[in-house]
């Protein structure tokens, strides 16, 4: 069904405000990728809050050039079936969705990715940008990596005491004996 000229620019105004508000955008071809795996797809990506659209790449170009930051941004390989992965609280997250989603679906492939700055990143990098970990992830070796002197000196002090009544025990069981 063909789009008319007033939903084409909904489309492109909607689409101008993903990119603008979101931190990392994700372009990936899935030809052969099925109507189920897609819906799997943007299931799995809701839950990190990355929104999953499949958008003409006209409209896309349109969007862009809409965007007067965005508008240096070579176009050249928006080309074929793309979908697109917005995401404006973590930078990472759609790239490790779209990733995860391609060890399990051979189907989708990376193009690469629009930063807010209006830098192209190209496949390998995204690839590379997946395989970091997450801010959750990130937070909790934070934590860890804070929490280890102090639980170290924690236990030191504590061996110290187990020693005294260790040795205490051993001193009570000697006399009962």
């Amino acid at each position: 069904m063909a789009l008319t000229k007033v939903k084409k620019q909904e489309v492109v105004e909607e689409t101008a405000k993903l990119l603008l508000s979101s931190k990392l955008t994700v372009l990936a071809r899935y030809p052969g990728t099925t109507v189920s795996a897609m819906q799997l797809l943007r299931q799995s990506a809701e839950s990190s809050g990355t929104t999953i659209k499949v958008i003409k790449n006209r409209l896309v170009i349109k969007a862009l050039e809409s965007i007067g930051k965005l508008s240096d941004i070579d176009t050249s390989k928006l080309t074929g079936q793309i979908l697109y992965a917005f995401n404006a609280q973590d930078e990472v997250a759609p790239a490790q969705v779209l990733n995860s989603f391609a060890k399990a679906n051979q189907t989708l492939t990376f193009v690469g990715a629009i930063t807010t700055d209006g830098y192209f990143i190209d496949a390998a990098e995204v690839t590379t940008l997946a395989e970091l970990p997450s801010k959750d992830q990130l937070r909790v070796i934070l934590i860890g990596t804070i929490n280890a002197p102090l639980s170290g000196f924690a236990n030191v002090m504590a061996a110290n005491i187990r020693g005294v009544i260790n040795i205490m025990q051993a001193r009570a069981q000697s006399i009962k004996a």
